[in-house]
């Protein structure tokens, strides 16, 4: 009898080892990822083990990884991450790296082309660098919130697919055909953008705030303002930006002030209360920058959160 319970033992703790081994990991950075990889996996026929680095509101531009994301990085089957400057830290992760079969999928590399670099637009607060004595000069700075763009959402969708086909070929087809339904909603949702711009009586934004929707305004022909680039770490504004700001509202006749997500909305406030009626509503955009593993479990997704900007949008236009 206790041969049997002994064998037994071990078969079942062997048949769990194999079934383990067999599970793939994928590692992504922040929720937009997250969430078009889970639309790729669909009911997840591989059980496959996905992880959001970012889960508790750290913003991707002051994020530091932990010890223990540095392991899941490094046994991972599928690694994702945006590839801008906040991601540096990345190549000293890549270079812990236990599987030599990972596949990595640098967005900014997948958009290729595509890519914008930050723009100072008038009105805005540069972030001056100054370089030391011997220094070379940094290159362009490339704005990293690719995921802002519908359009860019599907092409980066294509790619995680693939990515993940390669990774579990046994399932290709579930995943090929999870994709292509995806990619579908996304170009359905951007459709319904165009049309809202095209009816809409203007076509300008302006944000008392950071502007990490550069990709968004590019896509549908819009034009801005703003306090700060999308990367900025300020967050107080000077008087010459606050009555630019203020001025432009009143030029434009504009009924909304633009913010992103967060409490602090006191610059989008102060140029409302400096322009000549005070009256505008302040509108909130979210660039998903702060989507937590809370939210997930209480069903954020990417695509619900670009509809209630599309509704956003609507009323700031």
């Amino acid at each position: 009898m206790s041969a049997g319970i002994i064998t037994a033992c071990n078969s079942t703790t062997d048949e769990s080892a194999e079934d383990s081994a067999q599970n793939i990991s994928i590692v992504t950075t922040i929720f937009p990822e997250y969430d078009w990889v889970m639309n790729v996996l669909g009911e997840n026929p591989s059980n496959a083990e996905v992880t959001m680095l970012l889960d508790n509101g750290v913003d991707l531009h002051s994020f530091q990884p932990t010890a223990d994301d540095i392991m899941k990085i490094a046994s991972c089957d599928l690694f994702i991450y945006v590839g801008g400057e906040s991601d540096e830290w990345v190549e000293d992760a890549l270079a812990e790296a236990v599987n030599e079969d990972m596949v990595v999928i640098n967005l900014l590399d997948v958009l290729g082309d595509t890519v914008v670099e930050e723009e100072i637009v008038e009105g805005m607060e540069g972030e001056e660098e100054e370089c030391e004595e011997g220094e070379e000069e940094e290159g362009p700075e490339y704005d990293e919130h690719v995921w802002l763009s519908l359009r860019n959402a599907a092409v980066l969708t294509r790619a995680i697919a693939d990515a993940v086909e390669s990774v579990d070929e046994d399932n290709a087809d579930v995943y090929e055909a999870n994709a292509e339904a995806y990619i579908n909603e996304l170009n359905a949702l951007d459709e319904e953008y165009v049309t809202a711009v095209e009816e809409a009586q203007g076509d300008t934004l302006l944000f008392g705030d950071r502007f990490p929707f550069r990709y968004m305004t590019e896509d549908y022909g819009l034009n801005y303002y703003a306090a700060f680039v999308g990367c900025s770490a300020e967050t107080e504004a000077s008087f010459e930006t606050i009555m630019f700001l203020a001025d432009k509202v009143d030029e434009l006749q504009l009924s909304s002030v633009m913010t992103i997500e967060g409490t602090d909305h006191r610059i989008a406030q102060t140029i409302i209360e400096n322009t000549e009626s005070g009256d505008q509503q302040v509108l909130t955009l979210d660039s998903m920058q702060s989507v937590t593993a809370q939210d997930v479990d209480n069903g954020a997704s990417y695509l619900d959160i670009m509809r209630e900007n599309l509704e956003v949008l609507r009323q700031a236009l």
